[in-house]
């Protein structure tokens, strides 16, 4: 990978920092025709921004990337420690960010921005490892977010290695999810009717499974089918990573509270190479090198515990909003209409308790 100062893009967190350079290569290839334009999707995952650091993407950028033909429905925002308060305590800052989207949500609720119902549902941030005093945070929350939050994201995506952990956004324990102060603050999601994002990398899977399994009455997501890594020393090990991970997978999929996102795959950190190519592949691509991940999890927890997600923009180093859509579409071409309804927008629907086409 080319260094910092090489490339259009420079990465941290496995999102991107140059905007304009990645709108132009982008822009090197035409936008694909949507495939099956007329079947509802609701993308469950996805970011709004504006630092230095990751670059500027807000309602606009979101709405000109849904824009490319695909019928997106409703969207949920997920946590990335956007707009956190500057003043006030630590421990209250993940306040500022479902502040700041339910004031883009409520735009959007406007109609004044096209039918999509952009963050119909929002999983905010907090620090578990701070206990059961997390539920003062949670409580502001739920009633700074006006009935939109469905839940929390404590991402513990961390590696030993330094060409990995380069892409982490956070600097966590490795193991911190079997920390008990992390676990008293976990235990008030359910009471307050939220559930919890599982986002960590693919070598920390059996710690996930046993938190899951420690939590029977919380609903666990998933996130990025597992955050599957293909750098550093986990490069050309491909099929060695993935029947190991497909393993994790399977037992995971044995505990009912637990959905899965499809999805993440375009990270820098999995390991492809499609952001450094001329120009950016087209769906055939994305499909052929996402159906082994994509397929193995739908076929262990089922198309009613799997939704399709954009993970935009950090997906979007690899390829369009239009061209990823059109990729999923590609590997359930054979699925029937039920199958499909689920896996584009039922599951989602359900597990955030949102509008259903």
């Amino acid at each position: 990978m080319a260094q910092v100062g090489e490339s259009r893009l420079e990465y941290r967190g496995g999102v991107h920092r140059a905007d304009a350079p990645l709108k132009a290569w982008l822009e090197k290839k035409p936008r694909e025709v949507a495939l099956e334009p007329e079947l509802p999707i609701i993308d469950p995952h996805h970011h709004f921004w504006d630092t230095a650091q990751r670059g500027h993407y807000l309602l606009p950028e979101l709405l000109a990337d849904i824009g490319g033909g695909h019928n997106i429905v409703s969207t949920v925002f997920l946590e990335c420690r956007a707009m956190y308060r500057k003043d006030g305590p630590r421990e209250m800052a993940a306040l500022g960010e479902v502040e700041f989207v339910t004031g883009i949500a409520a735009m959007s609720a406007s109609g004044g921005y096209g039918p999509c119902r952009v963050a119909e549902g929002i999983v905010g941030g907090g620090d578990l490892t701070i206990g059961a005093r997390v539920r003062e945070l949670l409580e502001a929350e739920i009633k700074a977010a006006g009935g939109r939050l469905r839940g929390l994201r404590h991402g513990v995506a961390w590696d030993t290695h330094e060409a990995v952990y380069k892409y982490a956004s956070r600097n966590v324990p490795l193991h911190q999810v079997m920390d008990p102060k992390f676990r008293e603050g976990l235990a008030q999601l359910a009471p307050l009717g939220l559930s919890f994002e599982s986002w960590q990398y693919h070598p920390q899977l059996p710690d996930a499974i046993q938190l899951m399994r420690a939590f029977p009455d919380t609903t666990f997501i998933l996130n990025h089918v597992g955050g599957i890594l293909g750098v550093g020393p986990y490069n050309n090990r491909r099929a060695e990573i993935l029947a190991e991970w497909r393993k994790n997978i399977v037992e995971m999929a044995k505990l009912p509270n637990v959905y899965c996102k499809l999805g993440g795959l375009g990270m820098v950190s999995v390991g492809y190479d499609f952001h450094e190519r001329d120009t950016p592949p087209g769906s055939e691509d994305l499909a052929a090198a996402w159906r082994p991940y994509i397929e193995s999890c739908i076929e262990a927890f089922g198309v009613d515990r799997c939704m399709f997600e954009s993970n935009f923009p950090p997906d979007k180093q690899s390829g369009g909003y239009t061209e990823l859509w059109n990729a999923f579409k590609r590997i359930t071409a054979n699925a029937s209409a039920a199958e499909k309804k689920a896996l584009y927008s039922g599951t989602a629907a359900k597990v955030y308790r949102l509008i259903a086409p």
